[in-house]
């Protein structure tokens, strides 16, 4: 399983935020470049970075991107209110291994099939759910389409694979967000990478045995240092043995 451990940005800092409330942003301050090099150096296989400002539908942090895909050393997943087919061959033909989309995913499926065709492996499909509906606009409105229509509409796309996220998950509904992700797993045709479920090495260490479940993203607990990089990527790494009885 590959670990995906995460920059957030926001006005040039490296942010985290409660259930993607742009407002209430909590910064760390760190140099967003030097982290992305030393998730590298850790062992880090992929980077995944996501512009607050560009879902926010500002200006962005064009410069800084740029900087860490150039400076990183490894290859970048990026997100963050890409809108257009253009801005998305833009940012590849600029060096993203990878370009995010969601929201318009949900409501341009077109563009983003066009995508995939144009960048077969390079596209990557955001599902966010909030008690069970698709949301967009960066978390802020629920989609008419559900979940599990929004899998099939993309099921025969070269897609490189599908980000899932419980927005509702908490500490004390971790079992719950598991089964969400198992679920939808179950339905993807592409890889799916959980986001917001690796709090703990144990989370890291359940996902493990999710079938088609290919990784995880990890922001804030790397950050606080609830997860100390290096050894969430020894418990990916490791040869699993039998399923544990749980799942």
């Amino acid at each position: 399983m590959i670990i995906y451990p995460t920059i957030e940005l926001q006005n040039g800092h490296c942010v985290s935020l409660y259930r993607g409330r742009l407002d209430e942003p909590q910064i760390w301050h760190v140099d967003p470049v030097a982290k992305a090099q030393s998730f590298a150096e850790a062992g880090a296989e992929w980077l995944h970075v996501t512009d607050f400002d560009w879902v926010a539908g500002e200006g962005g942090n064009q410069d800084l991107v740029q900087e860490i895909i150039r400076s990183a050393g490894i290859p970048v997943q990026i997100g963050g209110g890409f809108r257009s087919l253009d801005s998305i061959a833009n940012w590849i033909d600029m060096g993203a291994g990878r370009v995010v989309v969601g929201t318009l995913a949900a409501t341009n499926p077109d563009i983003v099939k066009e995508a995939a065709k144009r960048f077969p492996d390079q596209i990557v499909i955001a599902l966010d759910v909030f008690q069970g509906q698709l949301m967009t606009e960066g978390w802020r409105k629920s989609s008419a389409i559900t979940p599990e229509a929004f899998l099939a509409a993309y099921e025969t796309d070269p897609l490189a694979a599908v980000i899932v996220t419980d927005i509702d998950a908490d500490v004390e509904d971790s079992d719950g967000s598991l089964a969400l992700v198992t679920r939808l797993a179950d339905m993807a045709r592409a890889p799916v990478i959980a986001r917001g479920l690796s709090r703990s090495l144990d989370d890291i260490s359940r996902l493990k045995y999710v079938p088609h479940v290919s990784g995880a993203i990890i922001g804030r607990a790397l950050f606080d240092r609830s997860i100390d990089l290096a050894e969430a990527l020894a418990v990916a790494n490791a040869v699993s043995g039998r399923t544990p009885e749980f799942l």
